[in-house]
């Protein structure tokens, strides 16, 4: 595959594949495993070259189906498709959500970066039941946001295209990135517009980082099991991520770990997830 993946994309959506591919990651965890990674290659270009692609149209089909039995309480948890008789929480993404609404009187807007069809936003409806004011807004790529905008949202979910829409209309305090950043062909470029919105909180979740000062380039196979495709993904230098961070005034609060994902031991990568808090003038 001579074009980049991200050829393939517009303005800064462009950069990145659609996550509910890498949140697959979440169910093949459970299921045994089956994606591996190849590499490590010298630039995200060489990456592209030997992936496969995939079928983003049967991807949402799956999803918007699955997302609509969760809306209308047939239901109780998707992910990634994917329907289940329980909600598997992210616990540290749910503190923080929490922790913003409780120091803003009650007020939580969300800009969910790579958020699917609110997969996040369903799975932590029932926290944010009782406060006053809840936004959540999902900047996601054209043909999720058309079906997200034409099936899915309320008066809380609403799907942007851009980060420059979803500020300019919700004025969020929380970003959320879950697992995302390692299949942006530039993570820092969108990191440094996200954190342009002024949130107090930036929650990072199911990221794939190691312990290097630089970040890798790797080519990730998954199995036929989910759907067969190849695509560049990053394993993110861990200090450089947090360092980008404090660059852009924001403290890292908390760190805490994902998923178990033995795959990435041979790559001498982990998932991790992390909480940064915008720091104060005054701290300056």
């Amino acid at each position: 595959m001579e074009k980049s993946i991200s050829g393939y994309m517009t303005g800064m959506a462009k950069d990145w594949l659609p996550p509910v591919l890498a949140r697959q990651l979440r169910r093949l965890s459970r299921l045994g495993g089956g994606i591996t990674f190849e590499g490590p290659f010298a630039t995200w270009d060489e990456a592209a070259k030997h992936s496969s692609g995939y079928d983003g149209v049967q991807i949402l089909e799956k999803v918007l189906a699955a997302t609509l039995k969760v809306k209308h309480g047939e239901a109780v948890f998707e992910r990634d498709s994917v329907l289940f008789d329980e909600i598997k929480y992210a616990w540290p993404v749910t503190a923080g959500l929490l922790w913003t609404a409780a120091r803003e009187g009650g007020r939580l807007s969300v800009l969910d970066f790579g958020g699917s069809l609110g997969s996040s936003y369903f799975q932590n409806r029932k926290f944010m039941e009782g406060l006053p004011s809840v936004r959540w807004s999902v900047v996601e790529q054209a043909h999720f946001v058309e079906a997200g905008r034409k099936h899915i949202q309320d008066e809380r979910l609403a799907f942007y295209p851009t980060i420059a829409e979803c500020v300019a209309a919700e004025k969020p305090n929380v970003v959320l990135l879950s697992s995302v950043l390692q299949y942006l062909e530039d993570p820092y470029a969108v990191l440094d517009e996200l954190v342009g919105s002024g949130s107090d909180l930036v929650v990072v979740d199911l990221t794939i980082v190691n312990k290097e000062l630089e970040d890798r380039v790797f080519l990730q196979h998954v199995p036929k099991a989910i759907y067969e495709a190849s695509y560049p993904c990053y394993s993110l230098s861990e200090n450089r991520l947090i360092k980008s961070m404090e660059m852009a005034n924001y403290e890292l609060l908390e760190g805490f770990p994902s998923i178990s994902f033995p795959a990435l031991d041979y790559i001498e990568s982990y998932f991790n997830g992390y909480i940064f808090m915008r720091q104060s003038k005054s701290k300056n």
